[in-house]
């Protein structure tokens, strides 16, 4: 049902939002707009009118209200409806461009969202998003926290979040997370790309299905759908801004009276000021430039020039006052945005391992990922000769036919291209790579079906086809290895957050982006190895790097007690927390402790046990003697006892050879084809085990003993330090053996053979929960030398 809401409901709330904002656009600028172009000018409208509302917080709640208003107004002013039959291609081709998009996520059956551990920036997007509907930009009031240093850091230094806005407008309006939404959001904006290129491709292909063609293809270069697959929201709500820009540029050329006119085009232009700040400007001059031209030259020799100087001045007046939240804020975010113009460290590759290739531009690239290059490179470089040259043809019929949209849009893209490449960091530069490469694409589809003449039509058809298929090739690939998040893991932390809204500080120990700046930020969480306020010291001094993770026990005692709430994930190796916190809630995942509000015993010195693996060991008995005099001064011993788990030692056992051991871990390995690992596994005590795997893995794992198949999982990525529960089986003491198989790649998204972890694999007893902690007297301490312990712990009485 959720997968149904979020893929379905969503999208049609928005398409309804952006139908009746487009149609009431229309009624304000006194024209008709192509059919096509009502909803994509309608989500323009979207992102102005959020802008305005969540520029306070006084106003930043009434934003869907007004919207909602805004749409009902603009559809029920249109009825009946003005522009005739739908153009049943038109929707073809944006439902088919939304299917292509959705497919990554939809065909995992989950709601979820992709770039799962591969780029943390949708965690972001989310908390800058439910910040601004929620409060706009104001910064008062917030707790320290990961979300906290989150939104303050962006929006203290004038980020732009009109990428964000109709995402963040639409979704109270279906019930679900944003992050649930957030994946149909991008798809919906694809869709809205699509029928910006079919009404620029309109003048030049007569025939429906041809330009519905053209605009399918030309949507999805494979760039820009790997940006999406990464959460590129901007360079995605970017390509779409700049293609309606020039479609509304002609429709506002084409009706040549009134000042009204220009009301469509200043909206547009705003909006595009409002996702992208001052840099809006590259892309703004030649579509402005051109319809400045258009107007000035015919109407200088018949009326003369004060129409012109009145639209022109109504244009600037009107667009000054719609994206003036976004003007006032410019100055700042271009002297915070060193990320855009780095030309050397970290900053100027970003998450790129290398600058990418200015081929890319040409939508095919066929790769799994788009940092890399091709494997098949002779095949890749005559497809894109073949774009290029088709793209030539499709500019030279623009020109002969006198249809200008088409130039139009592909000089305002290079021109953002060529702008950003000359003064921007390599990571900018791959920005403005795949917000320009539709427009190439579109010029070769256009080139390639514009041959589909007499005598020309076998030729044209061949060249059409060939583009076509290599972009959708270079997307399958991109889709063979898309990263999806795990759902049921997430929606537990969602659950957990609605437990423990209120009750922080809240720490997790290891890196969950999602969880400290979007889900737990009613908790005032923070991660203990990012954006953080407090510095979550480690016992052997120093703090944990970006992307590390700790087991509880290796924090600082006072580190760890600063926060009220400790949500852990479930781990066999993962110490119990100190004796002052209480159990919460347990899920599959996730345990939440909690320590009082009020006053408690303090804890006067904590000894920890264990290693990376084990969560308890025998401690030393001069340890325990020297704990034990420390208590005899009118205090008492506090400690619990664990089981070991059992270690599977992956470099002893029998494995593929094209498998890789970790060379700075044995019980890590790196499959790379299907196979199985076989181990000899050796059972101390019988009874229940819960079998556990770290790692990532998208393709399905499976564990069988002594060739009985227990426990699977699939879909399981996760950073440092997570473990997941594959299965629970009873087992007799002595000499089993283990299987753990990896599956093989297949149809299905992100079942790609890319090397990822995997391991350690651990069996722990099962059985009650020893995590009960044990109070004696310091006169009894000498018995714990003969135990396994997480840890020992002196205590006030």
């Amino acid at each position: 049902m959720t997968l149904l809401v979020c893929w379905l409901v969503f999208p049609l709330v928005l398409g309804l939002l952006a139908l009746g904002s487009g149609l009431l656009l229309e009624r304000l600028a006194g024209l008709r707009l192509a059919g096509v172009l009502v909803l994509p000018a309608g989500l323009a409208v979207v992102v102005v009118v959020v802008q305005l509302f969540t520029w306070s917080d006084a106003t930043a709640e009434l934003a869907t209200p007004a919207v909602v208003l805004l749409a009902a107004v603009g559809l029920a002013l249109s009825l009946p409806w003005r522009h005739g039959p739908i153009d049943r291609w038109a929707v073809a081709a944006a439902l088919g461009v939304f299917a292509v998009f959705a497919a990554p996520v939809v065909l995992s059956g989950e709601a979820t969202f992709a770039g799962y551990i591969k780029l943390d920036d949708t965690a972001t997007w989310l908390a800058l998003t439910d910040h601004v509907m929620e409060r706009g930009r104001d910064l008062s009031g917030l707790a320290p926290s990961t979300y906290e240093a989150t939104v303050k850091i962006s929006l203290s230094g004038g980020y732009p979040v009109g990428s964000l806005l109709p995402l963040g407008v639409a979704r109270p309006l279906v019930g679900q997370d944003l992050a649930w939404v957030f994946q149909p959001y991008l798809a919906f904006v694809a869709a809205m790309l699509s029928l910006a290129l079919y009404a620029l491709v309109g003048p030049l292909i007569k025939a429906a299905r041809i330009g519905a063609l053209a605009a399918f293809v030309a949507s999805q270069p494979a760039l820009l759908f790997g940006y999406s697959l990464w959460g590129g929201v901007k360079e995605l709500v970017t390509a779409w801004i700049v293609a309606l820009l020039a479609a509304v540029a002609l429709e506002t050329v084409r009706h040549r009276s009134g000042v009204r006119a220009v009301v469509a085009l200043a909206v547009t232009s705003a909006a595009a000021v409002d996702v992208l700040s001052y840099p809006a400007a590259v892309w703004l001059a030649p579509v402005l430039l051109f319809t400045l031209v258009a107007r000035a030259w015919p109407a200088a020799r018949s009326s003369g020039w004060l129409p012109i100087a009145k639209q022109a001045g109504a244009f600037v007046l009107l667009a000054l006052l719609l994206a003036a939240p976004a003007l006032a804020i410019a100055a700042t975010f271009k002297r915070s945005s060193g990320a855009l113009t780095a030309s050397t460290g970290e900053d100027n590759l970003g998450n790129l391992t290398q600058p990418l290739s200015a081929f890319q531009l040409l939508g095919v690239w066929p790769a799994e990922d788009f940092r890399e290059s091709p494997s098949a490179l002779a095949p890749t470089y005559l497809l894109i000769g073949l774009v290029a040259a088709a793209a030539v043809i499709g500019i030279v019929l623009a020109y002969r036919r006198r249809a200008w949209g088409l130039p139009l849009y592909l000089a305002a893209s290079l021109t953002g291209w060529i702008a950003v490449a000359s003064v921007g960091s390599a990571w900018a530069q791959a920005k403005a790579l795949a917000i320009a490469s539709p427009a190439p694409v579109l010029c070769a589809m256009v080139g390639a079906l514009g041959l589909l003449g007499p005598g020309r039509r076998v030729v044209g058809a061949l060249i059409a086809a060939t583009v076509a298929g290599g972009v959708l090739w270079s997307n399958a690939l991109a889709y063979h290895d898309v990263r999806l998040a795990p759902r049921e893991r997430l929606v537990e932390l969602e659950r957990i957050a609605a437990r423990i809204a209120g009750e922080g500080p809240t720490m997790m120990p290891v890196y969950e982006p999602f969880a400290a700046r979007h889900f737990l930020r009613a908790a005032d969480a923070e991660s203990a190895s990012e954006l953080r306020r407090r510095v979550v010291a480690l016992r052997s001094g120093g703090s944990l790097p970006k992307l590390a993770a700790a087991d509880i026990d290796e924090f600082d005692l006072d580190a760890v007690l600063t926060y009220r709430t400790l949500v852990v994930p479930r781990s066999p190796a993962a110490s119990r927390p100190p004796s002052a916190y209480r159990l919460r809630s347990r899920g599959r995942y996730y345990e939440v402790w909690q320590r009082p509000a009020t006053a408690q015993r303090a804890i006067i010195e904590h000894l920890p046990l264990g290693d990376d693996l084990q969560a308890a060991a025998r401690p030393r008995c001069r340890d325990i003697r020297r704990l034990g005099r420390l208590a005899a001064a009118g205090a008492t011993l506090a400690t619990l006892a664990r089981p070991r788990s059992i270690v599977v030692q992956a470099a002893h056992s029998s494995y593929p050879v094209s498998w890789q051991v970790d060379s700075g871990d044995p019980r890590i390995l790196y499959p790379t084809e299907p196979g199985t690992l076989s181990a000899a596994l050796e059972v101390p005590r019988g009874g229940r085990y819960t079998i556990w795997l770290a790692g990532s893995f998208a393709r399905g794992v499976e564990v069988s003993i002594d060739g009985r198949r227990v426990g699977a999982a699939r879909y399981e990525l996760g950073n440092e330090g997570q473990y997941v529960q594959v299965g629970e089986v009873a087992i007799a003491a002595g000499r089993h053996r283990l299987g753990l198989e990896y599956g093989a790649g297949d149809l299905r998204p992100g079942s790609s053979g890319r090397l990822e972890p995997l391991g350690p694999l651990l069996l722990s007893p099962t059985g009650p929960e020893q995590k009960q902690v044990r109070y004696l007297a310091p006169d009894r301490s000498r018995a714990l030398c003969q135990e396994t312990l997480d840890w020992v712990e002196v205590v006030q009485r």
